[in-house]
């Protein structure tokens, strides 16, 4: 053998054991850092149960959200004006009192919203209709059928078995608006009623507000009523007032049934100088009303309020619910502003 034989087997020796020994070392590496992710994985386990724990102990679960009675659903009309936001306000202040999950929905003009109401799960549903009372009814019977609790407000819409109805009276609103027209003294009264979209409860009811003025007028009627409306533009009004004035050289009063169309037809007619020879009766108590209530511009102005049905509705759903009774009708009443009440 020779030196240089020799000489590359210690080599090799070397290079294998080196190998060897980078193995060895290798796979202790892997084992140590294995064993160690293990035990910071349980570490980490450990440290989240204690901090969930100490979380659990130091922050106890909402008392309101344990105790929840139902959950209800409330469907308005899409039209955002200040009506209908009132009702909102007022059915969520009644569900926070009562203990129970509230949300609004908007009817679309197909209805698809509340068509499908009764896959939702609720337990009781709200409805303020604003579509075709034929088109309504199919729509509620179906929730009838799923003996789904329903209490229906601000419109009511006729059936064999009527649902609860939480609202006003619109032929009492007629009446109302009758009596203020006689208190005004106007011996031949040419009066017209300017309907809104923007509120369809009562022109979905005009013909009994109609007939309400008719009782209370009766003879003192010059010519039948001016049925008009407004679409919802919050300026329409002017226009009616302006063809009104126009068309109808006798016309002595005019009702509005909306906040918006009061301001703009009030505002038409004093723009024509006839405040004074058109007595304007009006809806709502925005401010600007009852200054121009309190400089004679508007004779008085008839108040629903919107708060009250909201709540009055919640209530009577959580007794339907609680014990499968409540009140058929609960009439939330009309108030007229006038400047003596100012």
């Amino acid at each position: 053998m020779t030196a240089e034989s020799t000489f590359l087997d210690i080599i090799l020796v070397l290079v294998n054991a080196g190998f060897c020994l980078y193995t060895f070392f290798v796979k202790i590496f892997i084992k140590v850092g294995l064993i160690i992710t293990g035990i910071l994985a349980v570490l980490s386990f450990l440290i989240s149960v204690s901090l969930v724990r100490d979380l659990l102990r130091k922050v106890p679960l909402d008392n309101s959200t344990v105790s929840l009675k139902y959950h209800f659903a409330l469907y308005l009309p899409s039209n955002q004006t200040y009506f209908f936001a009132g009702i909102s306000e007022g059915a969520q202040k009644a569900a926070r009192e009562n203990n129970v999950a509230l949300t609004v929905h908007p009817i679309d003009s197909q209805g698809t919203e509340l068509r499908m109401a009764s896959y939702t799960g609720v337990d009781g549903i709200v409805v303020c209709p604003n579509l075709d009372d034929d088109v309504t009814l199919k729509k509620l019977e179906k929730l009838r059928r799923d003996s789904i609790p329903l209490v229906l407000i601000n419109h009511n819409i006729p059936a064999d078995q009527p649902w609860p109805f939480i609202g006003t009276n619109n032929f009492d609103f007629g009446r109302k608006a009758g009596a203020l027209v006689n208190l005004g003294g106007v011996p031949d009264v040419h009066l017209a009623v300017v309907y809104s979209e923007k509120n369809p409860a009562i022109f979905a009811e005009r013909e009994l507000v109609e007939m309400g003025i008719s009782g209370v007028l009766g003879q003192k009627l010059g010519a039948p009523i001016s049925s008009q409306k407004t679409d919802m533009n919050p300026r329409d009004a002017e226009k009616i007032v302006y063809e009104l004035v126009r068309t109808q050289p006798a016309l002595s009063t005019i009702v509005f049934t909306d906040t918006n169309d009061t301001l703009a037809g009030t505002q038409a007619l004093i723009d024509l100088n006839l405040v004074g020879r058109v007595q304007i009766i009006g809806f709502g108590a925005d401010e600007q009303i009852k200054a121009y209530i309190r400089k004679g511009i508007i004779s008085a102005s008839l108040v629903v309020n919107p708060e009250l049905i909201g709540y009055q509705a919640i209530k009577s759903l959580v007794e339907l619910c609680s014990s499968g009774f409540t009140s058929n009708s609960v009439d939330t009443g009309i108030d007229i502003l006038t400047r003596e009440k100012l």
